[in-house]
């Protein structure tokens, strides 16, 4: 039997919301479950969101590794919104972040765009990048409703994108001063991460894509193919992690630090 991506959006949004796991990702039942009707259940997830009185902020970036492509058979990144009541901006920089309502969380440190208009298809960094209005760093927060996290690009965008919270830390100006700088500095910029004083994990922009700038722009052509239209002015782009994901856990503090770009760390406290 296919799939109702109606019926689906309010099982994977029930299970968050009660804590309640689901035992069998939707691309493993019967019937399975491709990146078509993953989008149109991710749709309907939007509308429900919608009509409890959310706004949706911006899109966040999913398999931004080119490597993982071939084996899971995508021909581009994956992608699902982000929402009013999970993006948080850090004051001065640090934020606490509650976990308790999450199953497995795991942060994700990423580069974060706002666009200042609508950037439809392009495969130009530098085009991405005169879209966009400032760069940041940030922590991606998701969480998994399916057990031992397995999940296919299908089961990712059908559950929010995995998405449980955004933090936004402070932002760089983009102008066409600076454009020139950011196109060098993106795809070799690093970034270290610590929890609790000690570094775990080690990245950097060449992670995603090669640099958050080209994933800034394949996300927009994806977007465009599948949707028909740009992305829009305002919206926050998350652009995909630039190390390992790490599972968090209350009482941790965590930082990133970058080298090459000029963003401040970001701290977060679990809670």
């Amino acid at each position: 039997m296919p799939i109702d991506p109606a019926a689906l959006a309010r099982e994977i949004l029930d299970a968050y919301a009660a804590r309640q796991p689901i035992a069998i990702p939707p691309s493993v039942r019967d019937g399975g479950l491709d990146l078509a009707s993953a989008y149109a259940v991710e749709s309907e997830v939007v509308r429900l969101r919608l009509a409890e009185g959310r706004t949706t902020t911006g899109l966040k970036a999913g398999f931004a590794n080119k490597a993982a492509w071939r084996a899971l058979k995508l021909e581009t990144l994956v992608w699902a919104h982000m929402y009013d009541d999970t993006v948080h901006q850090a004051a001065g920089n640090a934020a606490t972040l509650p976990i308790d309502r999450m199953f497995a969380p795991k942060i994700e440190p990423e580069i974060v765009f706002r666009l200042k208009r609508p950037l439809d298809a392009t495969a130009d960094p530098i085009a991405a990048l005169e879209a966009v209005e400032s760069i940041a760093l940030g922590f991606e927060i998701i969480d998994c409703v399916f057990p031992d996290w397995k999940v296919q690009p299908a089961d990712f965008v059908a559950s929010k994108g995995l998405h449980a919270a955004l933090i936004v830390g402070d932002a760089l100006v983009v102008h066409p001063g600076n454009i020139p700088a950011l196109i060098e500095q993106l795809p070799v910029f690093t970034v270290t991460l610590m929890k609790n004083g000690h570094v775990v994990a080690e990245g950097g922009g060449r992670n995603v894509l090669r640099s958050p700038a080209s994933c800034l722009a394949e996300l927009a052509s994806a977007h465009a193919k599948a949707c028909a239209s740009p992305l829009p002015a305002g919206a926050l782009i998350s652009s995909g992690t630039m190390t390992e994901s790490q599972l968090i856990a209350r009482e941790d503090h965590w930082m990133a630090k970058l080298a090459g770009l000029d963003l401040p760390p970001l701290s977060l406290r679990v809670s």
